[in-house]
């Protein structure tokens, strides 16, 4: 008799963060990533305290990519009592040693500034964890490359293949099998987009019985490339016609390597006028340089770029990093336009808040969005055209220009996502969409159950399904 197989869903269900997925093969308990929910801090601060299973019951974790919305609640596990190991690619992990310690110091200082100002008979809040539990979570990772088989409990293995959504960003195939029978499963991850710079496309995936996958943009497409750099030239150029500075909230791992890049690329072009640019944030540096120890995961172009030009187009003449907490409040004294990348991407902590706080107000200046701003985030308000916001708790009316590029996005879109659905040789008879607000989810249900025949479900939160009978 088959030991029983499943899938709960027990984050990034219905929602696009808190990526969390518990699969149970008979007594053996494997979670696919452990993101932290981002919105509203008491909402967020209730979903990533919560678990629907003992972290210390579990067998194994196997991690998709860097991102906090699909690691950043590793370390809570850790503080409750996981201690076995953490599967990732060598560049995911190595990406996590920088990602992780950064989330627990901005944490320590959001709950600090809460604190300080919370109303009198309100208990004060505690971090969800410290470095000490981040500290843990990095001795336990074990890496593994492309197409490398293992088994991260019995009956089980992996593969991961790159999915091409950020640097060392993996898909997974796993296989279970109890008695005669065997079942392979899809996990996603976050499916990245062909032709981007520095990284090779997403893989194809093998032939799987079910896929798991997100959807983020599934009700919509992106821009083209030489779209969405001429609409980035459009607006830095208008920006500084008017003397102001361009203000990027960009994630600090993916997302401003590639501006970084593009903008150097507009810059030699002599398509945008020569300005500063600024990329705020100690991660981003230090990401960058993960960046330079995995070429492995670069595509031809980006080879050919580094070797000829030594590196010039992740870190050129004309590109500051600022580091120190001194030169980034030197960044708002500063006169003359130019532009100014900082995280957090949508704008729920990070320096941006301190560039938004003095620029926001200013009619000259541009707030532009490169990346999806999730539902209740400041990012979203601000793009949304709520006014007034709050910043740091202070209201400001926005007089900025509010502008967004989609197309650099690093989330497949709707055609993208369909089209790599349909390179899989044997087509998943389920398909589950998650990590995706319901619209978007919906939408792309409807086109994958046409295309394909498949049944596909939008998962509730918590909801756990059998995969096989």
């Amino acid at each position: 008799m088959n030991e029983p197989l499943t899938i709960s869903f027990q984050g990034a269900a219905r929602t696009v963060t808190g990526s969390r997925h518990l699969i149970r093969l008979g007594s053996r308990r494997l979670l696919f990533d452990c993101g932290l929910f981002q919105g509203r801090r008491d909402e967020a601060e209730r979903v990533n305290r919560a678990f629907a299973f003992e972290p210390e019951a579990l067998d194994a974790v196997v991690i998709s990519h860097a991102h906090l919305d699909h690691i950043g609640n590793l370390p809570t596990m850790a503080a409750r009592g996981y201690s076995g190991v953490i599967h990732a690619t060598p560049a995911t992990a190595d990406l996590s040693t920088v990602m992780l310690p950064d989330a627990a110091f901005l944490m320590a200082k959001d709950v600090e500034h809460v604190n300080r100002h919370r109303k009198p008979g309100t208990p004060e809040r505690e971090p969800l964890y410290a470095m000490a539990d981040v500290e843990r979570v990095i001795e336990r990772m074990k890496t593994h490359a492309y197409g490398e088989r293992f088994e991260p409990i019995p009956g089980a293995s992996v593969e991961f293949h790159d999915a091409g959504h950020i640097l060392g960003s993996a898909f997974a195939v796993l296989e279970f099998r109890s008695g005669e029978q065997t079942f392979r499963l899809g996990m996603s991850g976050d499916v990245g987009r062909p032709g981007r710079p520095i990284l090779r496309d997403p893989e194809a995936m093998p032939g799987v019985d079910a896929l798991v996958m997100e959807c983020t943009y599934g009700d919509r497409l992106h821009p083209s490339a030489d779209e969405a750099v001429k609409g980035l030239a459009a607006v830095i150029t208008r920006t500084l016609a008017r003397g102001g500075r361009v203000l990027i909230p960009a994630f600090a791992v993916g997302r401003s390597q590639e501006l970084v890049v593009t903008l150097h690329g507009l810059m030699e072009r002599r398509e945008i006028r020569e300005v500063p640019i600024f990329v705020d944030s100690p991660l981003a540096w230090k990401a960058t340089q993960a960046f330079r120890r995995h070429p492995e995961c670069f595509d031809a172009e980006t080879h050919h770029a580094l070797d000829a030009e030594d590196g010039a187009s992740l870190g050129f003449d004309r590109l500051h990093y600022t580091v120190t907490v001194e030169q980034s409040q030197a960044l708002n004294q500063r006169r003359g336009p130019c532009i100014v990348i900082a995280a957090s991407g949508m704008c729920e902590g990070g320096r941006i808040l301190h560039h938004l706080q003095h620029g926001l107000a200013n009619e000259k200046n541009t707030v532009l969005f490169v990346g999806f701003q999730a539902q209740h985030t400041l990012g979203r308000r601000l793009r949304d055209g709520q006014s007034p916001v709050r910043v740091f708790g202070e209201p400001i009316v926005p007089r900025a220009e509010i502008a967004a590029q989609d197309g650099f996005s690093a989330h497949a879109d709707q055609r993208e996502l369909i089209e790599w659905v349909a390179r899989i040789p044997t087509p998943p008879r389920t398909i589950y969409l998650v990590h995706g607000e319901i619209e978007p989810a919906e939408t792309l249900a409807e086109l994958l159950r046409r295309r394909f025949g498949a049944t596909v479900r939008i998962p509730q939160p918590g909801e756990e399904f059998p995969l096989w009978n």
